[in-house]
C-alpha cells in the first residue's frame, strides 16, 4: 500500500483517540442520565459518584481538545483520495456523516461546559477547576442539559452510521476504506 493511500500518522491517531473518548463519554454519560445522580450516589457512594461525573467532565473537554487538532490536522494536510473512487451516493453520505459527527463533537462538549456551569456546577479537566462559560441560570442549565441529552443520542446515531460504512467497505466492498485511518501501515 502507498503512504497516500492513508492519513497523517497524527490524524490517524487523533480519530481513534477521539473514538475511545467518546465510546466511554457516552457510557459514562447515558448512565448518568438514565440512573440518575441519586441512584448512582446511593448504589456508589459519593467518591465514586464524583469520580463519574469528573471523568465524564474530563472526556469532554479531552474531545473538544482532541477535535480541535482533527480539524486542525484535517485543513492542514492533504486528504488521501478513495482508491478506487466512492459512488456519488458514498461520497455525499460519508461527507455529510463526517461533517455532522465533526459539528457535533464540537458542539456538544461546549453545551456540556454550559450546562454545567450555569447550573452551578464545577467545570472540571482532571484535577483542575475551568472557568463556568456562563454564569449560574437554572432554567437555562436545564434546557442545556436535555439538549446535551439529545445530541448524545445524535453522536449514537453518526457512529452508528460511521461504523456501518466502514464494516460495509472493509466486509463487503472489500476496499481501502478501512487502512486509510488504520494505526498499523
Amino acid at each position: 500500500m502507498h503512504e497516500l493511500d492513508h492519513y497523517i500518522y497524527p490524524h490517524r491517531m487523533l480519530h481513534w483517540l477521539v473514538a475511545g473518548a467518546v465510546l466511554l463519554s457516552l457510557a459514562s454519560g447515558l448512565t448518568l442520565g438514565f440512573v440518575g445522580f441519586d441512584r448512582i450516589l446511593a448504589l456508589v457512594g459519593s467518591t465514586l459518584t464524583n469520580l463519574l461525573y469528573t471523568s465524564h467532565k474530563t472526556l469532554g473537554v479531552l474531545i473538544l481538545l482532541l477535535m480541535t487538532l482533527r480539524i486542525i490536522t484535517r485543513l492542514a494536510f492533504v486528504v488521501p483520495d478513495h482508491s478506487p473512487p466512492l459512488s456519488a451516493f458514498e461520497r455525499i453520505v460519508s461527507t455529510s456523516v463526517h461533517h455532522l459527527l465533526y459539528l457535533a463533537l464540537i458542539i456538544m462538549p461546549l453545551v456540556g461546559w454550559a450546562a454545567t456551569a450555569s447550573g452551578g456546577f464545577p467545570v472540571e479537566f482532571f484535577t483542575w477547576q475551568l472557568p463556568g462559560l456562563i454564569g449560574r441560570h437554572e432554567q437555562l442549565s436545564e434546557q442545556l442539559f436535555i439538549w446535551h441529552g439529545w445530541l448524545a443520542w445524535i453522536i449514537l446515531g453518526l457512529v452508528v452510521l460511521h461504523v456501518a460504512g466502514a464494516l460495509f467497505h472493509w466486509r463487503i466492498k472489500r476496499d481501502n476504506v478501512m487502512t486509510r485511518m488504520s494505526l498499523f501501515d
